[in-house]
């Protein structure tokens, strides 16, 4: 158990399950120290969980999670230390909002021509802004499945091979990039990424590498040379032969090491605050990351 987490997600999250104050109450369980809620294109719990932690044994490090592409392959750039303040931050979360209220329609549709249905009014009632993604509509379908009848549905259930996380497994078999219910939406390039989180004071560090970098060194050395400062070496995605290999990568260029979990609550039902290991280095992520931000 680790007493730092710094990516975790919020109800702000269209993934996200509970409030910023309840992940607040979550950490002070874990005896976490220092947390950062990095929400999807989205800053608004910053200042809710930021009040909530006056008088209590813990800091706050502002983050958001920016969704964005290099060379059409979608990543996620954490920003951590940001000016939350900035308009720039608000109008990509719009832009991301009404994207995805298009793109959602489109999403059901496919998934349901793979021969997976689901009830529209539980849909409804999963959704937020008019956004489904692809957990909605897992959560949804194993729902109206009750006999657990359909094979493609049977993976998530209790024992199957993606049985661990199901919603967001579903997500990455049925509607992530590449796969067939995926829906693009058009996010900003990882080189505006940047720019817009150093320009607002932060840092930017590349997410969970392994999860769809994978350990493609020319990709990676692409992606640092547009101004990455760190990597997210110790992520509930990485297996330890991952974290050896991103950790020797970050180490070499000279970048921040951070750790997260990634916690989304149902979403992710065995990832759990706190819960990423980083080799007892979390005295030194914390300064590395404080003096980059100062």
């Amino acid at each position: 158990m680790s007493y730092i987490d710094l990516h975790m997600h919020s109800c702000y999250s269209d993934d996200g399950e509970f409030k910023p104050q309840r992940l607040v109450d979550f950490c002070l369980d874990k005896n976490i120290k220092y947390f950062s809620i990095a929400d999807h294109n989205s800053v608004r719990a910053i200042v809710e969980a930021k009040e909530y932690c006056i008088g209590k044994d813990i800091e706050i490090i502002p983050a958001i999670e920016l969704d964005c592409s290099i060379d059409k392959v979608n990543l996620h750039v954490l920003g951590y230390g940001i000016d939350y303040n900035e308009k720039i931050f608000h109008e990509i979360e719009e832009n991301i909002i009404t994207q995805e209220q298009t793109a959602s329609k489109e999403r059901m549709r496919l998934v349901r021509e793979l021969g997976i249905d689901f009830s529209d009014e539980v849909i409804t009632s999963l959704s937020r802004n008019g956004v489904v993604n692809g957990e909605m509509i897992a959560e949804a379908a194993m729902m109206f499945d009750e006999a657990h009848e359909n094979p493609l549905l049977k993976p998530y259930y209790e024992n199957g091979s993606r049985s661990d996380n199901p919603y967001v497994n579903f997500y990455w078999d049925y509607c992530a990039q590449g796969k067939p219910a995926y829906v693009e939406v058009k996010f900003i390039s990882l080189q505006e990424a940047v720019k817009i989180i150093k320009e607002s004071g932060g840092i930017p560090v590349l997410a969970h590498p392994g999860n769809n970098v994978k350990e493609k060194v020319d990709l990676l050395e692409d992606i640092i040379a547009c101004g990455i400062k760190g990597i997210e070496v110790y992520s509930s995605y990485h297996n330890k032969e991952q974290v050896a290999f991103y950790k020797e990568f970050a180490l070499k260029h000279k970048l921040l090491l951070t750790c997260g979990s990634d916690f989304h609550g149902k979403t992710k039902p065995s990832i759990s605050l706190g819960g990423t290991e980083c080799e007892h280095n979390e005295e030194r992520i914390i300064a590395e990351l404080k003096v980059g931000i100062n």
